[in-house]
């Protein structure tokens, strides 16, 4: 498959990525564990049908030390063993808010309480501004038809 646009050649797609980078330095920067982090990016990767971030994200994971057996398992969380209450509790927000448009009252209260339980006011407003950002790139890539497999680590820094 070939991409539709070449979003990283193409000069308002790229100032556009490039800003949204910026934005995503304030996650990465922040206090939010880096193996959340990923799992946020691949689940909702996954959800969204985005094949490039799937690809991308669960590379970087495997690079900084992520385990097969909890990347094949993403998918399959609820069921899982493998995952820190902490780890599950920020899966379950991430499905609901990629998933808005299926609950009629978007994140629910319940998902809300639990990951607030786990993570501090600094580390749930770098989640929500990660699965707000991991949804963006995924439209970007579904909707241009950016292929998988296109990516290796380091490509972008």
């Amino acid at each position: 498959m070939e991409a539709r646009l070449n979003a990283f050649a193409n000069p308002v797609a790229l100032k556009f990525m490039k800003g949204i980078n910026n934005a995503g330095r304030v996650v990465s920067d922040s206090t939010l564990p880096a193996a959340t982090q990923e799992l946020v990016k691949i689940r909702a990767s996954q959800i969204n049908g985005c094949g490039f971030c799937t690809d991308m994200h669960s590379k970087d994971a495997a690079h900084a030390g992520e385990t097969s057996v909890r990347l094949n398992l993403i998918a399959a969380w609820r069921e899982a063993t493998v995952f820190t209450d902490a780890e599950r509790a920020a899966l379950e927000l991430t499905e609901e808010g990629t998933r808005i448009a299926d609950a009629a009252g978007g994140v629910s209260d319940e998902v809300w309480e639990n990951a607030a339980k786990h993570y501090d006011e600094d580390q749930l407003a770098a989640l929500v501004s990660l699965i707000a950002l991991i949804n963006t790139y995924n439209r970007l890539n579904v909707l241009v038809r950016q292929p998988a497999g296109s990516y290796e680590v380091g490509m972008f820094g």
